[in-house]
């Protein structure tokens, strides 16, 4: 029987020890990991290359396989290209949040409450879009409706606008002056923020939001520029047939552009509380048609975001009990010789509400090769002591599929 492939990639999963030299990951409930870790190989990996930003569109792609220093356009188009946006080789793209700013008549004096609005719905949010998009057009820009807080813009045949961005996840409680969108095309950027919240601070939705006690989206905020990507196709890079599950367009994106199955799951939301249950299923029809399947889920990283540490050990939990241990229950019981992976693709400690470069663990369980690393338990510190440091991010997939040994 042929071979089978897994990999569980858990979002911002690794942490920083606190003061009681915990982390989410030793606190969490996860035998099926520990279980893995112990009869398999564990260590750390470093997903992020010198030079580069500690972004989930590089980590994604180097965990997929991709090295980001040779093929890596920009987070938005990926994203585009996962909401079918047809794009150009000289067209740029934006990743466009629906943000919540604290309340201040002056824009250089708000302070980044939430980077997604808190976690606004789909529907509320394509209203939302629907009523900012007479404002782009007039700039001379294409809006386009994503999922929750996450939309893309389009400029034609602009090739580059010259302007920084920041994440707004990377700012939160702070004050949004020193983060604006600066050189280049800044000023359109900062005019669309503007604009953006006079139109949107007296929307039906925000008003109802409000009323509810809910975080309202009170403006636009731009960032992760890129053009076009082009990636080799992942069946003649690997030669095996592959599928990827998520809920979010960055990690579609990176499919669609690998030529990859993509697999819809409408129910799917990309935080704490998405639909293990369907991402499990569509997983186990993966696997028996494709080679690999790579299930991304991201609810340790929103939680680590928001600073939320019940909920990151939770999520953590909930992977573990309710996709790693059906998955590896089905293979167990399938008699063909399979391989899984499990890792995050970066750190999102929630000391510092946002990704860093720090190395992260990983975990390989191959039921034909018996590994035995002595390792008991998968978190930070256990992967640390086991002495293996992969210093490219790549090594991980390829571990996986035998092509390199470790």
């Amino acid at each position: 029987m042929k071979k089978k492939y897994l990999t569980i990639l858990c979002d911002g999963m690794a942490d920083r020890p606190d003061s009681r030299n915990l982390t989410p990951m030793t606190e969490a409930h996860k035998p099926t990991m520990d279980e893995l870790c112990k009869n398999g190989l564990t260590g750390l990996v470093c997903t992020v290359p010198n030079g580069m930003k500690p972004g989930s569109d590089v980590c994604n792609l180097a965990a997929l396989g991709y090295d980001p220093r040779e093929c890596y356009t920009g987070r938005s188009p990926l994203e585009a290209l996962s909401m079918g946006i047809e794009l150009n080789e000289n067209d740029v793209t934006f990743r466009v949040n629906l943000v919540t700013l604290s309340n201040c008549d002056d824009l250089a004096s708000r302070v980044m409450v939430d980077y997604s609005s808190g976690e606004i719905s789909t529907s509320e949010a394509q209203e939302l879009i629907s009523a900012l998009k007479p404002l782009f057009s007039k700039a001379g820009i294409e809006l386009y409706a994503g999922i929750s807080y996450r939309h893309a813009a389009v400029m034609r045949g602009l090739k580059n606008s010259g302007t920084d961005f920041t994440p707004p996840h990377d700012i939160i409680g702070k004050n949004v002056k020193d983060y604006l969108p600066r050189g280049g095309m800044s000023e359109l950027f900062v005019s669309l923020i503007k604009e953006s919240a006079r139109i949107l601070k007296t929307h039906p939705v925000n008003i109802a939001r409000e009323k509810a006690g809910k975080n309202p989206a009170t403006s636009v905020w731009f960032w992760g520029e890129g053009t076009k990507p082009k990636l080799q196709n992942f069946e003649q890079k690997f030669g095996k047939t592959a599928t990827v599950i998520s809920a979010v367009d960055l990690v579609k994106g990176i499919g669609k552009a690998g030529g990859m199955t993509v697999v819809e799951i409408p129910t799917a939301t990309g935080t704490l509380d998405t639909d293990y249950e369907a991402k499990r299923a569509a997983a186990e029809r993966a696997l028996k048609t494709h080679d690999y399947c790579f299930i991304h889920l991201e609810g340790p990283d929103e939680c680590g975001h928001q600073g939320d540490r019940a909920g990151k050990i939770k999520a953590i939990e909930r992977i573990d009990a309710m996709i790693l241990k059906p998955l590896y229950d089905m293979l167990k019981a399938s008699g063909a010789p399979f391989a899984i992976s499990v890792m995050p693709d970066h750190a999102t400690p929630l000391s510092v509400r946002t990704h860093t470069t720090d190395p992260i663990p990983f975990l390989i369980y191959d039921s034909e090769r018996k590994y035995a690393c002595g390792i008991a338990t998968f978190t930070e510190s256990a992967a640390q002591k086991s002495g293996v440091v992969l210093n490219d991010g790549t090594a991980v997939i390829n571990a996986l599929f035998g092509n390199t040994k470790i």
